[in-house]
């Protein structure tokens, strides 16, 4: 795998007490969601059932079909995703790890999926020891509060612990344009090209971009160099 070629341009990425406070308030946010609503879609800020497992289903486009492989799930929330691979019949050949911000989210996720060893859940951001896949879903657009530099320097941040994590690839989704209710600044929007562009150039990654699925988003594959489809 080439390595990323800014990893040593801090300018580009958010550290330290900076990425902890970003952090910090992402969490207060999904709290509050699931506080509201529970273990639900909308705990985790998605509209229904649905839609969420239509995202599932591109993400994990990513991951061969045919053959075991291990899964990170960042920002895996209530272990909704493990639930769609148990219900789908993938489960079995799956060595599922969720990780989640979330103390809480974490704590209903294991309840969740408590008599499953192949399915584990850790509070954190990353990890150190990588898995051969990594997804997300969500995590990238909803901006709480904070200016349009300082969210991409976050996502920066985000996709190159994925990077760092997937030896074989990653999948993350982004939203194209807001929904009708959203309010002004509250998501982070964008286009396929700018993220395409990063994973390319600056990680080193073949990306496959997903956007026919009738959302108002789109799903980023990035893939290493030697993986095959």
């Amino acid at each position: 795998m080439r390595q990323a070629k800014r990893r040593s341009n801090s300018a580009n990425l958010l550290t330290g007490d900076e990425l902890d406070f970003v952090c910090a308030q992402v969490t207060d946010y999904y709290a509050a969601k699931l506080a509201s609503y529970g273990a639900t879609p909308r705990g985790v800020d998605w509209s229904c059932t649905r839609t969420q497992g239509l995202r599932f289903a591109q993400l994990l486009r990513i991951c061969p079909t045919n053959a075991p492989f291990s899964l990170i799930d960042l920002g895996c929330g209530y272990g909704a995703l493990a639930t769609f691979l148990v219900k789908h019949g993938s489960a079995a050949s799956v060595e599922y790890l969720g990780i989640d911000l979330s103390s809480e989210m974490v704590r209903r996720a294991r309840r969740r999926h408590s008599d499953d060893c192949r399915v584990r859940f850790a509070v954190g951001r990353n990890v150190l020891e990588p898995s051969d896949y990594v997804v997300a879903s969500g995590i990238m657009n909803v901006m709480v509060g904070f200016s349009l530099l300082t969210w991409e320097r976050f996502v920066n941040t985000m996709l190159l612990d994925m990077h760092r994590m997937s030896k074989a690839g990653f999948a993350v989704n982004f939203l194209k344009k807001p929904g009708q209710q959203s309010q002004p600044g509250q998501l982070y929007c964008t286009t396929p090209g700018k993220w395409a562009r990063f994973c390319e150039q600056e990680l080193g990654r073949s990306v496959e971009i997903l956007d026919d699925y009738g959302l108002q988003e789109f799903t980023l594959l990035a893939r290493a160099a030697n993986a095959t489809r």
